[in-house]
């Protein structure tokens, strides 16, 4: 089935997708560390065999300092999760999220199912995306795509009840998998997956956005106590 929105040129997009059956996507670090290196080097008008420069012994260091071609999706948030991920993307050319994703998505199917030996489907069906048509949409979505790791550890924020605000806090400064660290200023790699200019500027500096975070940790609580 496919979706009943169309992707336009300039628009921005929640993109998002879980394993089939809700079965988990990344078993270990490395399975995801390929799908991190895929966010960057899916993301380019060449053609890039991410298996063939692994095999060269290439580190996630030496890959994203390649040089490559031109981006075909704006990336502006990313978050990995044991059987979902998400993305917040802007469409910056015809058809570029969707064959952004169906490059991600064939790339990673296809290492998962060699290395754990399966086969078949190993998304649920066709990815999702929803459009992002106004600002306070949009703004919601840096603080809700990077506070999906809480669930890790507090089963109930989605339910609007963090029992622990700094112990959640803890473990997002911590968390690897999305771009949070990079928001925060953390000087890594994975900083390259994300183009902000092409985004508007809702926080002007890691200390503006580390509040912004902490605004929603706190409204999510005192919801709780209304």
């Amino acid at each position: 089935m496919g979706r009943n929105i169309i992707l336009s040129v300039g628009e921005f997009y929640h993109v998002y997708s879980r394993g089939t059956e809700k079965r988990i996507i990344f078993n270990d670090e490395y399975d995801y560390n390929r799908f991190v290196l895929l966010l960057h080097v899916c993301n380019n008008t060449d053609r890039v065999d991410l298996g063939d420069l692994l095999r060269q012994g290439l580190s996630l260091s030496e890959i994203f300092e390649m040089e490559k071609g031109d981006a075909i999706v704006d990336i502006g948030v990313w978050c990995l999760m044991p059987n979902h991920f998400h993305l917040l993307l802007k469409e910056k050319k015809e058809t570029g999220i969707s064959v952004f994703m169906k490059k991600v998505l064939t790339a990673y199917s296809m290492y998962f199912n060699r290395k754990y030996h399966r086969t078949g489907s190993l998304f649920e069906g066709i990815f999702k995306a929803k459009h992002l048509d106004y600002d306070q949409y949009l703004k919601y979505q840096f603080a809700y795509i990077h506070l999906n790791p809480i669930s890790l550890v507090d089963s109930g924020w989605k339910r609007k009840e963090i029992v622990d605000i700094e112990k959640a806090k803890e473990f997002l400064n911590n968390y690897k998998y999305s771009s949070y660290l990079d928001y925060l200023g953390v000087d890594r790699p994975e900083r390259k997956i994300i183009n902000r200019k092409e985004f508007p500027e809702y926080f002007g500096s890691s200390t503006e956005f580390s509040r912004m975070i902490d605004e929603w940790m706190n409204f999510e609580t005192i919801l709780k106590s209304l």
